[in-house]
């Protein structure tokens, strides 16, 4: 079945054999193409993903709580999968600029992402306001939440993340290294 599946799109992929006369086709078609990534993997062995999934509460910093977490679990190569919840303060760097701009009201996040590590983090976030006006930029302290924030971080231990100045720009970029392998 895997083989049938992943013959079938690579081969309508070739031909440009995709026509959809409706929106419930092509959605069809993108559940399956998901399916065929999923059963086109090659079997590799990897160690499995660590999941951290915490909750913070009123009064908590967003960035401090989970850079705590990271410390605290010794996460040397992690990412944020999700988070949701709401912000009473704000305090977000946007993009090219030297400093955060900050404000207080009732924000939803309705994105958070980034890598994280016990060698440094980056970490952007989006927040929206009562009107669906949205902003996002680099997450900085001083983000307080309002009445939640759920989150869930996943971590691996086959991995090293570092922030290096590599030549390319003038900023610590992430460097990922393979962990040395314990015997």
């Amino acid at each position: 079945m895997n083989t049938s599946i992943c013959s079938f799109v690579a081969a309508a992929w070739r031909r440009n054999h995709f026509y959809f006369s409706s929106s419930g086709q092509l959605l069809a078609f993108l559940f399956m193409l998901s399916l065929s990534f999923t059963a086109c993997k090659t079997n590799t062995t990897m160690q499995p993903v660590k999941t951290h999934a915490f909750r913070l509460k009123p009064g908590q910093d967003l960035k401090k709580e989970i850079q705590q977490l990271v410390t605290d679990q010794q996460i040397k190569a992690g990412w944020i999968s999700t988070c949701v919840g709401s912000l009473t303060n704000y305090n977000i760097r946007f993009a090219n600029q030297p400093e955060g701009n900050s404000g207080t009201g009732h924000f939803e996040i309705v994105s958070l992402t980034g890598t994280v590590s016990v060698n440094g983090s980056h970490i952007h976030i989006s927040i929206s306001d009562s009107t669906g006006k949205t902003i996002g930029g680099h997450l900085l302290d001083n983000n307080i939440v309002y009445s939640t924030a759920e989150m869930v971080i996943f971590s691996s231990d086959e991995l090293v993340f570092k922030r290096e100045k590599d030549g390319s720009t003038p900023w610590e970029e992430l460097q990922v290294e393979k962990a040395a392998t314990k015997k």
